[in-house]
């Protein structure tokens, strides 16, 4: 069921022209403020608007309008519309995108390749209606302006919605394979749990700092060569 006019200031126009409503009755019906339907009165707000008949539009009842007209405290109800719209499916393909959004999508592209590369190419051109030979030039970086762009959020730009890019990474998060164990991450290796939690063992012994150890290698080195200097220096004493 409506709940305004599909013009409300065009309506408002006409109410204001044609009947004898407070401005309250038509500001509530219009979804307007009564200082803008006063102002629609007085010829200062919404000069050179055509009036449009709610009652022969199917908006709105005579009978409505004469009950109004009798009762200032009454309010105009809108008429339920006879007329069923099919509801709207979802397009398939790429999104249609805007010319002025379109020198954008490859940012887009390379942040959603960053930040989501469990996305599929689909899923990525549904996103920002781009086509797959685009997502693979700049994913291999040989896209012709790959030394100037910035991983922008699709978002931010305007090419799809939160709600858009929040079903397509669920969908492919939950189609992607699971993470097996041990898998190497940033160069190392995870041990498995019961490794990590038995008493006196240390996981991270291995993972020693790489500048640590080279100090205590140096450290080791040099007294060994101090204590060679040392023998040498014994012997040349015995011998003299």
């Amino acid at each position: 069921m409506a709940t305004a006019p599909l013009m409300p200031k065009a309506t408002a126009v006409w109410l204001v022209d044609n009947t004898s409503l407070s401005f309250a009755q038509i500001a509530d019906f219009c979804h307007l403020h009564e200082l803008e339907v006063k102002a629609i009165a007085d010829g200062d707000a919404a000069q050179g608007i055509r009036g449009i008949d709610p009652i022969s539009g199917g908006q709105l009842a005579r009978e409505e309008v004469e009950k109004a007209e009798k009762d200032p405290a009454y309010r105009l109800k809108v008429l339920e519309s006879k007329v069923r719209l099919p509801e709207v499916k979802r397009r398939k393909g790429p999104r249609y995108t805007p010319v002025s959004r379109r020198h954008d999508r490859p940012n887009a592209i390379l942040w959603l390749l960053r930040n989501h590369p469990e996305l599929k190419d689909s899923q990525i051109m549904r996103l920002v209606g781009t086509t797959k030979s685009t997502i693979q030039t700049i994913r291999e970086r040989t896209h012709w302006n790959i030394a100037t762009m910035t991983p922008i959020d699709p978002v931010a730009l305007g090419l799809c919605s939160q709600l858009d890019l929040d079903f397509e990474v669920n969908k492919a998060s939950k189609n992607a394979p699971p993470r097996p164990e041990g898998e190497e991450i940033g160069g190392q290796t995870l041990l498995p749990a019961e490794v990590t939690t038995a008493p006196g063992s240390q996981p991270f012994a291995d993972f020693e700092p790489s500048e640590r150890r080279r100090d205590e290698e140096e450290k080791i080195d040099a007294d060994s060569v101090f204590a060679k200097l040392k023998n040498l220096r014994r012997d040349d004493e015995d011998e003299q």
